[in-house]
């Protein structure tokens, strides 16, 4: 019998897939102008300048999605210690007193005259990547508990330079995309419950170490007792949601975006979307990124390949989970913390490193439907 190979050309790989993200991004310019010409032009003189900075993230995010797409997925398995170090030195970098740039009392952008990156965007896609080379490499080994330590040590260390910004939104994402890694790899329950414990005790001792995130508890569950201070942000957001009714007052004619609500463009651009296009508006939104998530979904489960599978499934758990906690802070469901609705909220470290992170995804689709045999 012959010995067989296997030819890996790149094919079309999931267009919807790939349609759905482009769509959702071009969305997403749109939004951030709606929401920002306002502000941008009594901050900066230029109602475009949001929306010119997100029109350049998208057009570079573009790019980078469908170049990354042409590499075979298996290549990155060599970049997840290398991808894990560089985060954890950027977040470090934050720190250095001229370098690190400050904002409403946190630390999380490191900055060259105009030009700023957040590290934490991109310390996520990097954590995915270490997990999930770490994990292809021997996988029955490494779904123990003692066996997972190196990843969970990672994650920790990641979301402990995160939470000294401080920035309490990304560390719970970060940590709840650290177990879901921990669980697509197949770690046991026993296991799994060990380390989820911990990790929902951590959370109420982290709120209760700093008066900031208590006064934010406190809004949240009465924003009416502080309108004008702690609960302000939220009551306007709430104003959005309940202004757009079923139908929306039309795109770019929301109120709550003239100085209403603060972070219209980027963290709470979600309550601009419902005061603009309404109930069916969100609807649709979330539509996509459901189809979005449900296709990531199954382009992992389709892959075949252990790594390609991890790659995939982690990358687009980091978005599902990051929309989900977006949308529950701009609804009041969870209290109010810093974290953008990824593709849609202005940001170009969000906006790039998420389209660069479903390129991935997208390759994973395009090596996976082009295998076979060659006698």
């Amino acid at each position: 019998m012959k010995r067989t190979k296997r030819a890996d050309a790149a094919g079309k790989g999931d267009l919807l897939f790939l349609a759905a993200v482009l769509l959702l991004a071009a969305y997403g310019v749109v939004c951030v102008y709606s929401a920002s010409s306002y502000n941008a032009e009594v901050q900066y003189g230029d109602s475009l300048f949001f929306f010119r900075k997100q029109l350049i993230g998208f057009l570079i995010g573009a790019a980078a999605m469908v170049g990354i797409s042409f590499l075979h997925y298996e290549k990155f398995s060599k970049f997840g210690l290398p991808a894990l170090i560089v985060s954890v030195v950027l977040l470090a970098l934050v720190f250095i007193p001229g370098l690190g740039k400050s904002n409403y009392g946190a630390t999380r952008w490191i900055g060259i005259g105009s030009f700023t990156i957040q590290p934490s965007e991109i310390a996520k896609l990097g954590f995915v990547l270490f997990a999930a080379g770490y994990f292809a490499k021997d996988p029955a080994r490494m779904r123990t508990l003692k066996g997972s330590l190196p990843v969970i040590g990672a994650g920790l260390a990641v979301c402990v330079l995160i939470m000294l910004e401080p920035n309490m939104s990304v560390t719970m994402c970060v940590g709840a995309i650290m177990i879901g890694m921990l669980f697509l790899a197949g770690i046991s329950k026993k296991a799994l419950a060990a380390i989820c414990i911990p990790v929902l005790l951590a959370v109420p001792a982290l709120i209760l170490m700093e008066p900031y995130r208590l006064q934010r508890l406190s809004a949240f569950m009465d924003p009416w007792a502080s309108p004008k201070e702690e609960g302000y942000q939220l009551i306007q957001s709430l104003y959005g949601l309940s202004n757009g009714n079923l139908f929306g007052v039309g795109l770019f004619h929301s109120r709550q975006k003239y100085r209403f609500l603060p972070f219209a463009e980027s963290d709470f651009i979600l309550s601009v979307i419902a005061e603009e296009t309404g109930f069916f508006g969100v609807l649709a939104l979330f539509l996509l990124i459901g189809l979005i998530v449900w296709r990531g979904f199954r382009i992992a489960a389709r892959c075949g390949n252990f790594y390609g599978f991890l790659l995939a499934g982690g990358i687009t758990l980091a978005f599902a989970v990051q929309c989900a906690l977006n949308a529950l802070v701009v609804s009041g469901c969870i209290p109010p913390t810093g974290l953008p609705l990824p593709l849609v909220s202005a940001g170009n470290t969000s906006l790039i490193v998420t389209m660069a992170g479903m390129g991935i995804v997208y390759g994973v689709s395009r090596h996976t439907q082009t295998k076979k045999l060659i006698q």
